[in-house]
């Protein structure tokens, strides 16, 4: 319980896949494209764009429409029920020739599922060798060949055949986990506690605490009898029943080791699909499980493997640094969310330089802890180069301290206008983050030359009177995408110069600052009550443009009417956003 626990406590980070209610079909007739979209039942159907500029505001059922002739033909939608919208999608129609296929785009910026896989592989690799795990590998496979050597009868396939049987097990217990996440929460519930500032701060000490056991300060157990238990039922029992205990004493016993790094791979699955902590799992449980089954196939390879010694510790160690660096993401979500300035981005970039110069130092053996043997000052050549890269991420960061986009850490660190003061690409210093100009505008920034609102009415009040057209950028504090945006596109020279040309209105969606008074409205047939400026701001893009998904851009004049129909999401070509923009 106490591991399930841990995993759910991590793993309601995650962002959940929407549905997908609208499903499209694509048929050539004579010179024309005839076009169907069926609808589930209780949704309704946006036009964002179809073809040549056609636009609808909603549509229910079937909805069919045909166009004229393309090489691709595109739509972009979103569908809305009476509690949620789905992100924009394009969906496209391409014809070759006589023969024509059809193929669905998912909204821009979401990640492939496999990927979330491919993470719980290498996760479940990072475990094999830690202190809780490695030492196992030799005492389960030589348990499973006595085991074999004492039933009468037992061949080498069938010792095998447990091995595989075990390491099944394994596999199933994990992703029996992850099933167990996704049934008990759903995505609103995902993503309602994704920033919450209660639920932050305890992913925040959850990993300080697994961090400093790793540094040697205590050791993590879970309860003993618990090992125990199932040791003994698993020696009272056959066949794959008694497997199954085995795998289950070895999920509680390296429990210390592999609980922050599988919170760690969950955390990864943030907004992939409802689906995606089971698949981190199943690559988590499969490379676990690997040498376990190999192994018991070649036992003669088991004399060949490295002995437990000083190397694990080190290992562990420097797993712990990595926690570190990891648990102050979560801490900076809460602060951003409610405000409060304490992880402001310098802060934070800060702490990873002062993290990874002393991982540096550790893997030089210029400081130890208290597991650490007395060959931990002879730094073997792996752990040089493995110093090295540590050493030179931390001076990568430096610059970040006057305003550098840091694009490598951009999806961890605060964004830019957390940064108190920075240098401008002409070397002007802006000492304070909030520079106000202007009479009444309590939200109005100037940030390197971006005049920017944090507040809709306000901002767009500033436009009408100054002339200016609007870019209105949806984001969150929580949201990986948007920090990526800032710095792999906003932030460079030549979209900056269009930006300026623009008053930037930023709506921060999960901004957890209270409303001086609650807001109770309709919303698709139902009273909603908005308490918080995040609430407020997240309804208008639900309700204004039929998204929830962030980021998400719009550009409007000066009296707020659209000026490039289109939206933009996440997407890091510049020349695609250059292209976009008005200006």
């Amino acid at each position: 319980m106490t591991i399930l626990i841990a995993v759910i406590a991590i793993a309601v980070t995650a962002k959940a896949q929407l549905v997908e209610p609208v499903k499209w079909t694509g048929e050539v007739v004579g010179d024309s494209v005839r076009l169907t979209a069926t609808i589930e039942k209780g949704w309704h159907l946006n036009i964002i764009e179809l073809g040549d500029g056609f636009y609808i505001d909603e549509y229910e059922g079937s909805f069919t429409e045909t166009v004229a002739m393309a090489d691709t033909i595109s739509v972009r939608y979103n569908a809305c029920d009476d509690k949620m919208c789905t992100a924009p999608e394009t969906w496209e129609y391409v014809t070759v020739g006589d023969k024509a296929k059809v193929e669905e785009a998912k909204a821009e910026g979401e990640q492939s599922i496999w990927w979330v896989f491919v993470m719980g592989l290498l996760g479940g690799l990072l475990a094999i060798f830690t202190p809780c795990v490695w030492p196992i590998i030799p005492m389960t496979v030589s348990f499973f060949i006595k085991r074999g050597g004492a039933a009468k009868g037992t061949t080498n396939a069938q010792v095998v055949r447990d091995a595989i049987l075990y390491g099944l097990s394994i596999v199933i217990i994990y992703v029996g986990l992850g099933l167990l996440v996704t049934l008990i929460f759903g995505a609103s519930a995902l993503n309602a506690l994704s920033t919450n500032a209660i639920v932050n701060i305890i992913f925040f000490l959850i990993l300080v605490l697994f961090a400093a056991s790793f540094f040697g300060a205590f050791e993590i157990t879970l309860p003993s009898s618990w090992s125990t238990a199932l040791n003994s039922k698993s020696g009272n029992t056959t066949g794959f029943l008694s497997i199954l205990l085995m795998a289950f004493t070895l999920v509680i016993v390296s429990f210390s080791c592999t609980g922050p790094i599988i919170g760690t791979l969950l955390v990864e699955a943030a907004g992939k699909s409802l689906l995606a902590p089971a698949m981190g799992m199943l690559g988590f449980a499969i490379a676990l499980a690997l040498p376990f089954s190999l192994f018991a196939m070649f036992p003669s390879v088991l004399k060949k493997l490295p002995k437990s010694g000083g190397w694990m510790n080190t290992f562990k160690v420097t797993l712990a640094f990595l926690e570190l660096a990891l648990a102050l993401k979560f801490l900076s979500v809460a602060d951003l969310a409610y405000g409060w300035h304490i992880l402001d981005r310098e802060v934070f970039v800060s702490l990873w330089i002062v993290i990874f110069s002393l991982l540096g130092c550790y893997l030089l053996g210029l400081i130890s802890f208290p597991h650490d043997d007395d060959d931990h000052r002879k730094t073997s050549v792996p752990r040089l180069f493995l110093a090295i890269i540590s050493l030179a991420f931390a001076m990568y960061m430096v610059p970040g301290l006057w305003g550098a986009p840091l694009r490598a850490i951009s999806a961890f660190a605060p964004p830019i206008n957390t940064q108190d003061w920075v240098i401008t690409p002409g070397g002007q210093v802006i000492g304070e983050r909030l520079e106000v100009k202007g009479e009444g505008y309590k939200t109005m920034t100037n940030h390197g030359g971006q005049i920017t609102f944090t507040d809709y009415d306000e901002g767009m009040a500033y436009a009408k009177e100054n002339g200016m057209p609007v870019f209105l950028d949806f984001n969150g504090f929580g949201c990986v995408n948007c920090r990526k945006m800032e710095a792999a596109v906003l932030s460079k020279p030549e979209v900056a110069e269009h930006m300026h040309k623009y008053v930037l209105i930023s709506l921060i969606v999960d901004d957890k600052t209270k409303l001086d008074e609650p807001i109770t409205l309709e919303e698709n047939g139902k009273t909603v009550t908005l308490k918080t400026i995040g609430d407020k701001w997240s309804h208008m893009q639900r309700t204004h443009y039929q998204s929830n998904a962030q980021p998400y851009y719009v550009q409007l004049d000066a009296d707020g009417n659209k000026i490039v129909e289109t939206s933009y999401a996440y997407d890091e070509d510049i020349e695609k956003f250059l292209k976009w923009l008005k200006y």
